[in-house]
């Protein structure tokens, strides 16, 4: 995938937009992971070293179109001045005279942080005069949003029909550590889906399955692949829209000889709480009412064998609720074993690489992307708009 890189372009004395993804997890206007921004820095610095003036558009949540105080832009400001070193000037608005006017006064390596793109109905919809009102502000374009590249927005798509437009270092990171999952990984290639939600799964689990050989499940993911298979499994989430397509998928995987690995054991809960009694049992043996929060010590070793004769190993979705100590070992002992491993290692971001992250792993493997759903689209072979544009 050859890519216009934003080394190959003169930038000194350019206003530069800059693409970036700062959706990050707030609490009480605290940022609680900045991996996201720390991601972005590469890009910036290099822009800034060449002189030039850099502008940053970014999302935050979802307001749909609507301003919302609790998802305006300032905590993260701070972040990155600190994180910089130097002033970052945080606008209250991301189109406008007033918007115009502090672009056009701002000096060359000065950085400037528009106010939360989505607050803006025009950006969903890549309306054409929202488009237009940004792609003003500069000569340039960078896109180094990667967690937002499978979305069709105004800032991440529209811009790109306007202004000469390149591949930020992140994004270049992010596709030379994915290629090698599409184009030819080593094999044996297994892949861990999990995560709470069965439906948003199934897309990747669907196009995943011819090309990998084995895979694991976990995660509410799996609830809702055991009780279309006819097991019952207590009070647990289960998915019922999406169990025709369950059966299509093990249909495909079986066509394939793609290997699919269910838990046999859990851990379950009457509630997800600290404090919640819990018992360790067979997936058979779920108490009525109760919920399987994690994998179990049985299912650990089973898939932990599968990952240490992989080659290649893609993992999106944690194996339990994580964030509660009671549940969080399953995710903790794949991380544990995926870390140890001497296979090809890509986390698919979101979740899964906040966990890893959490217990101490994430430098052991070889890569996190800083996006989910983006990952997911690029190893499905799905068309990605934002990063058509940025192809040379």
């Amino acid at each position: 995938m050859k890519l216009r890189k934003i080394q190959d372009v003169e930038v000194e004395g350019k206003t530069v937009l800059v693409r970036v993804d700062y959706n990050v997890p707030l609490k009480d206007g605290n940022i609680l992971d900045d991996r996201r921004i720390r991601a972005s820095l590469p890009t910036i610095r290099w822009l800034l070293d060449h002189n030039a003036k850099v502008v940053l558009i970014s999302h935050l949540g979802r307001p749909e179109g609507k301003v919302v105080e609790e998802l305006r832009l300032d905590p993260i400001a701070g972040v990155l001045e600190s994180l910089l070193g130097k002033p970052v000037s945080k606008l209250d608005d991301c189109v406008g005279d007033g918007v115009l006017k502090a672009v056009s006064e701002a000096k060359d390596a000065d950085v400037l942080l528009l106010e939360n793109v989505r607050f803006y109905r025009g950006e969903a919809i890549n309306e054409p005069a929202f488009t237009h009102k940004l792609a003003n502000l500069g000569n340039l374009f960078v896109n180094d949003a990667f967690a937002s590249m499978h979305r069709a927005h105004a800032s991440t798509v529209g811009i790109a029909d306007h202004l000469p437009s390149y591949a930020g270092f992140l994004v270049q990171a992010e596709i030379e550590a994915l290629s090698p999952l599409i184009e030819s990984p080593d094999r044996p290639y297994v892949a861990a889906v999990g995560g709470k939600k069965a439906e948003s799964k199934l897309g990747p689990l669907h196009d995943l399955g011819p090309q990998v050989d084995e895979i694991m499940i976990g995660g509410g993911v799996a609830m809702t692949f055991l009780h279309a298979m006819g097991i019952d499994v207590g009070g647990s989430a289960v998915d019922h829209k999406v169990l025709e397509e369950v059966g299509e998928i093990r249909r495909i995987a079986a066509q394939s000889e793609t290997i699919l690995h269910l838990p046999v054991d859990v851990v379950a809960a009457p509630e997800l709480s600290d404090e919640s009694e819990t018992v360790t049992c067979s997936v058979n043996e779920i108490p009525d009412g109760w919920h399987a929060f994690d994998i179990g010590p049985e299912t650990i070793r089973l898939f932990s064998e599968r990952i240490v004769q992989a080659k290649t190993i893609v993992w999106i979705g944690p194996m339990g609720a994580y964030e509660i100590g009671a549940f969080a070992n399953g995710t903790k002992q794949l991380g544990d074993v995926i870390a140890q491993s001497d296979a090809y290692s890509v986390i698919g971001g979101g979740e899964t690489g906040e966990a890893m992250e959490r217990f101490g792993v994430a430098e052991r493997v070889s890569y996190i992307s800083t996006g989910g759903g983006a990952c997911l689209a690029l190893l499905r072979g799905k068309t990605m708009s934002a990063l058509e544009a940025l192809l040379a």
